[in-house]
């Protein structure tokens, strides 16, 4: 599947913590132009959208959450946690919806665009008529 990258990141462990370093060359699948972190509680949904024109990287920090999208003909969804140290590649025109598993999640969104409302598909019936 070519959105989930299957790529676990590289992980440094000690006795004092452990260190997660990540590439923009080499873990990320794009040149981010922009990095923002959305939280959530257990049960709440966010995003409901899709996207013209942007790229975005997601990768879970804290929690367990799911990643429900639409792309195409495909319908599925994935669960992030930070155990699974893997990101999640969503290409433009993939409708998105977040749900927080547990409480106090932290997704961390990399994007290959500046923030732009023209880009954002809002309304479900327009995802459908324009993919």
């Amino acid at each position: 599947m070519d959105f989930y990258t299957g790529k676990e990141f590289k992980i440094y462990r000690k006795k004092s913590g452990n260190l997660i370093p990540f590439s923009f060359k080499k873990d990320i699948p794009f040149k981010p132009k922009r990095i923002f972190l959305v939280y959530g509680n257990k049960g709440y949904v966010r995003a409901n959208h899709a996207h013209r024109k942007c790229s975005q990287y997601l990768i879970a920090i804290t929690g367990k959450i799911e990643i429900t999208y639409q792309y195409k003909n495909l319908n599925s969804k994935i669960i992030l946690n930070n155990k699974k140290k893997m990101g999640f590649l969503l290409k433009p025109f993939t409708w998105l919806k977040i749900k927080f598993l547990t409480n106090n999640c932290i997704l961390m969104v990399f994007c290959d665009m500046e923030y732009k409302y023209s880009d954002y598909i809002v309304k479900y019936n327009d995802f459908l008529r324009i993919k």
